[in-house]
């Protein structure tokens, strides 16, 4: 049976070149970065060449970019350690969105538990923050404002740039969660009124395990871990060389192909839905998200009168992985808290389902799997 990986939003297939440079490293002497020796400082050279090759992709220094294991660590870094430091000049308040990943939703939920008030400021109907709305929320003890730029279950993407200029008038630290954004569109860091930034390997085909978070020079904050003085003292641990050799290869066959990949992601997402829609013509199929503020590789589809877990079950028996939402989330009951925060009916909370593209995905797949879907909901609405 063939399959069809459309689940590109939860993590992507490594690239080829990826996987050889870090075979090549970790089938190498190895070497801690942090030793003296030959083996150490060779090994130091791989990490520094590689926070290079990152930082010139995202225009910012070398020194303000910090590795980590993740995008959830790049965040619960971020959020806390700048919270944190913040506190020491009586700012207590954090605010953010209804509609952010659960990395910076529970991470905000443990700092309100730690004396931190929290406003969690309301999306609209595709999913964006208002900056008039964040403007509005800013109090004298304000310290953070976290705003994710592309939302990871509906593509939507948030007007950072503005958010950012609110922040910056006021005085308040600005964290984005660029993780789903990030290989998709072009940073310019040190052009934007953005404090803390955060990044993952493994949605832009690296490896899992690794990530990077942006702290520009003179911002606030407090390492969250303590033990060594790698990453400058912010993140202490030796560092996973491999795959932060990894990683830059990854972002630099990003940079390489940025322009080409937006336009086949877009191409991939349209044809997707018309052909959803040839191949089903009794069912009502909404699109959920803003259809031209958004990431060009997701789609967050209803299938109206069809359920959610009916629907991924059954895609799954077919060979076609996709998701109700976040990943991390995937193996609840609960419905989609994006959706939800959205205000959507409960007939489309209900029958949602999101699809997600990249590397190795073609138009005839959608095709193919689209008259795969159409036979699906036929059985589907038989059997109800």
């Amino acid at each position: 049976m063939k399959s069809y990986y459309f689940d590109h939003a939860a993590t992507t297939p490594m690239h080829p070149e990826v996987a050889q440079a870090m075979l090549a490293i970790m089938q190498g002497a190895g070497g801690n970065p942090s030793s003296m020796h030959a083996f150490g400082r060779e090994a130091k050279l791989l990490v520094s060449r590689a926070r290079d090759t990152i930082a010139a992709a995202l225009g910012c220094k070398p020194a303000e970019l910090v590795f980590t294991s993740g995008g959830t660590e790049s965040d619960n870094a971020a959020i806390i350690g700048a919270a944190m430091a913040m506190r020491k000049n009586g700012k207590t308040h954090i605010i953010t969105s209804t509609a952010e990943h659960h990395a910076v939703l529970h991470t905000c939920e443990f700092l309100s538990r730690e004396g931190f008030s929290v406003t969690y400021l309301p999306v609209d109907g595709t999913g964006k923050v208002s900056p008039e709305d964040v403007a509005a929320a800013i109090t004298p003890e304000s310290g953070l404002i976290t705003i994710m730029h592309g939302n990871n279950e509906v593509g939507t993407l948030n007007p950072i740039e503005e958010i950012g200029a609110v922040a910056k008038a006021q005085g308040v630290l600005f964290h984005v969660d660029a993780v789903q954004a990030f290989g998709l569109l072009d940073y310019r860091l040190q052009q934007l009124p953005v404090d803390l930034m955060s990044f993952s390997a493994h949605k832009i085909n690296g490896p899992q395990g690794v990530g990077a978070l942006y702290i520009a020079n003179g911002t606030p904050f407090e390492p969250i871990a303590h033990g060594g003085s790698q990453e400058r003292k912010r993140r202490p641990g030796t560092e996973n060389v491999a795959g932060i050799a990894g990683f830059a290869k990854a972002v630099d066959i990003c940079v390489n192909n940025r322009a080409e990949k937006q336009l086949l992601m877009d191409k991939l997402r349209k044809e997707w839905i018309e052909r959803l829609k040839a191949a089903m013509p009794e069912v009502e199929i909404i699109v959920n998200g803003d259809a031209q503020n958004s990431l060009p590789n997701i789609v967050n589809l209803s299938f109206i009168g069809i359920d959610t877990e009916t629907m991924l079950m059954s895609l799954d028996l077919a060979g076609i992985a996709a998701s109700s939402g976040s990943a991390c989330t995937s193996g609840a009951l609960e419905r989609s808290h994006v959706l939800r925060a959205m205000g959507l009916p409960e007939e489309r909370l209900n029958s949602a389902v999101r699809f997600s593209f990249g590397l190795g995905n073609t138009v005839e797949e959608m095709e193919d799997a689209a008259k795969i879907v159409g036979t699906i909901s036929a059985r589907v609405r038989t059997n109800v």
